[in-house]
């Protein structure tokens, strides 16, 4: 089994397909549970926000585990492949590993350094878990990607960089009105994006924050959090955001709704009633996004999505915790992947000690047939004898083989060890390979043990015909 990434981001994708390629918190479930139903894929964990959505899947082989997993992303984006495999890009193995340490660590976000990703990554995982499609193996991936996105933020000064797509958003609309502060905001949506920005403006000194939700309880429960602050809160219906937006300065609109939610005519309507010269902002999270297209045409209205955000942000970077960032991800990529070759040969090792045991126990056996007379405890003690002789020279060569395993190019040691001693490859398999449990409390199916190949780095290209290898987030 190896891992495999394929997905497509801010890095790789313009925002026109990012949001066809969008999966909403309400088919996050379908998809994995379609993923996970294909031939090829083992494992599945999906990390959708608002500039990514990537599978993470453990496959039985390259090839069929990508036709299995672009083949589903294709139907779900309404897409051709050859239109999506334009955009895509593919991490293989060692390099899927890499790839997620790096997006845990902030440095493929667009705001690089934003902690945000990792709060993201845990939802993918639990949502993954709750699903049942994760095993084994990606249980301690994720768990791992997890850490090292903790380790740099709390061993780096790459927070430094940006705090999150809302609070660079918030500063364009700073820049647009000089200052947020005694100003009012509309946010609409009152998810996870609508609480930061709520906190971020908040933090900005606005005067008044109001709250349109598709779900009622939802936003009257953010609203209540910044009355319990100190902040002037209320919400609003979402048919009736055009009397809202008559009285905001700014506007965040974060719903992850497919389709306009805020249209021309409304805002239209709402900046013909105010005070001549009062300029809106309105900062468009969504993906999809949420404002209609000819918003941003309207005098004395600035809309800062995530196609300008991308754009001013392409040539920011971290600087030099950007680099001790790097510096981390690689090194703890090296340890993983030694762990996981080291435990490659393991099932080998066990399966050459049960051997050894059974040679014992036979020869032990035809002591006895020989010399049935001979004396208990001489018996015993030729028995620990020869267990203690046979444990003494398989000590060196099996600790031995699983350090020359763990480095890099390790890979054919198992099998030279198979070879040297005539193992049954068989044998080692079934060591080696997940035995599925059924989980009673979850009612899913679960992965007891497994082994996880996760060698070389390369990363393979999206084929752009099937039979050929040419291959910040919210």
């Amino acid at each position: 089994m190896n891992l495999l990434t394929v997905g497509l981001s801010h890095q790789s994708s313009p925002v026109r397909m990012l949001e066809r390629v969008a999966v909403g918190a309400e088919d996050v479930d379908k998809l994995l549970h379609e993923l996970l139903g294909k031939e090829h894929v083992c494992e599945v964990l999906l990390l959708a926000t608002c500039n990514r959505v990537e599978v993470y899947a453990v496959a039985e082989t390259f090839h069929g585990g990508l036709d299995d997993v672009t083949s589903v992303l294709a139907r779900h984006s309404g897409s051709e492949f050859a239109e999506l495999a334009d955009h895509l890009y593919v991490h293989y193995a060692g390099a899927a590993v890499e790839h997620l340490f790096s997006v845990a660590a902030g440095l493929d976000s667009m705001v690089v350094g934003e902690a945000q990703i990792l709060g993201q990554l845990r939802q993918a995982y639990h949502d993954a878990d709750r699903a049942g499609t994760v095993g084994k193996t990606l249980h301690e991936l994720a768990q791992q990607a997890l850490r090292v996105g903790k380790r740099v933020h709390s061993e780096t000064e790459i927070d430094a960089a940006g705090a999150s797509v809302v609070s660079e958003a918030l500063a364009d609309a700073e820049r647009a009105h000089g200052t947020l502060s005694g100003r009012s905001a509309l946010i609409v949506g009152a998810g996870s994006m609508g609480g930061l920005a709520a906190a971020q403006l908040r933090r900005l000194g606005v005067r008044e924050v109001v709250i349109a939700n598709r779900t009622p309880e939802n936003g009257a429960r953010l609203a209540e959090s910044l009355r319990s602050e100190g902040l002037s809160a209320d919400t609003v219906a979402l048919d009736a955001l055009d009397r809202a937006v008559r009285e905001a300065d700014v506007v965040v609109t974060c719903t992850g709704a497919v389709g306009t939610v805020v249209d021309t005519e409304t805002v239209s309507a709402a900046l013909s009633e105010r005070a001549p010269g009062r300029p809106l902002v309105v900062c468009d999270l969504g993906l999809p996004r949420d404002t209609a297209p000819g918003v941003d045409e309207l005098a004395g209205v600035t809309v800062v999505d995530l196609q300008s955000l991308q754009r001013r942000l392409a040539e920011e970077n971290g600087g030099g915790a950007e680099r001790d960032a790097t510096a981390i991800v690689a090194e703890e990529v090296r340890s993983y992947l030694a762990a996981q070759r080291s435990a490659e040969v393991t099932p080998t090792v066990t399966a050459l000690r049960k051997r050894a045991a059974e040679v014992v126990d036979s020869e032990l056996l035809r002591l006895d047939s020989r010399l049935p007379e001979l004396d208990t405890d001489v018996r015993e003690e030729l028995s620990r004898t020869v267990r203690r002789v046979v444990d003494k020279l398989l000590h060196t060569p099996t600790v031995r083989v699983k350090q020359l395993a763990a480095a890099p190019g390790g890979a054919g040691y198992a099998d030279a060890l198979r070879e040297l001693f005539e193992l049954d490859p068989q044998t080692a398999a079934v060591i080696g390979t997940p035995q599925v449990v059924e989980d009673g409390e979850r009612g899913s199916r679960g992965v007891s043990t497994s082994v996880s190949h996760a060698q070389g780095t390369q990363s393979p290209a999206v084929p752009h015909d099937r039979s050929e290898q040419d291959g910040e987030d919210r």
